[in-house]
């Protein structure tokens, strides 16, 4: 299995873009066509999109972003849209993504790698503490997730 960043490799962008959308088609399609277009010639470290790859198949993805539509934006980066395909799920494909994000993180010389979610048990195992709730323009709350890089 393998890592792709698309900023690193933007011959992927399209298998991105179309991946996201198919994993996240509750999220506009456009946001995802937008920021990863416009990620690969960035000044900026952030945003960052990753892809896993097993056999020549993309399996997976996440993000590395300055806010992930929630209100504390006194944080960041933050991983988001981590998605495996069910049928790779629990052979810890998704810790991959976590430990890429939390290496470029560190990389970038942030000190604390952020994420808001709705499921609990998971990201405890990969060293995220609960830190709070946080609030979504759509009136929805999350729970408020950091890690120490």
């Amino acid at each position: 299995m393998r890592i792709i960043s698309v900023r690193d490799k933007p011959e992927y962008k399209d298998i991105a873009i179309k991946y996201l959308q198919q994993s996240w088609s509750e999220i506009s399609p456009i946001i995802y066509e937008n920021c990863i277009s416009n990620c690969i010639n960035a000044s900026q470290f952030l945003p960052q999109w990753y892809l896993l790859e097993k056999n020549q198949e993309i399996i997976g993805c996440a993000g590395l972003i300055t806010n992930d539509f929630i209100s504390r934006m006194d944080l960041y980066p933050w991983i988001c849209a981590i998605y495996v395909a069910e049928n790779h799920r629990g052979n810890a494909c998704g810790s991959m993504l976590i430990e890429k994000a939390i290496a470029d993180t560190k990389e970038a010389g942030f000190k604390h790698l952020n994420l808001c979610t709705d499921h609990i048990g998971y990201y405890e195992k990969y060293g995220f503490k609960y830190i709070g709730k946080g609030y979504h323009p759509w009136e929805e709350e999350s729970r408020i997730y950091q890690v120490e890089v």
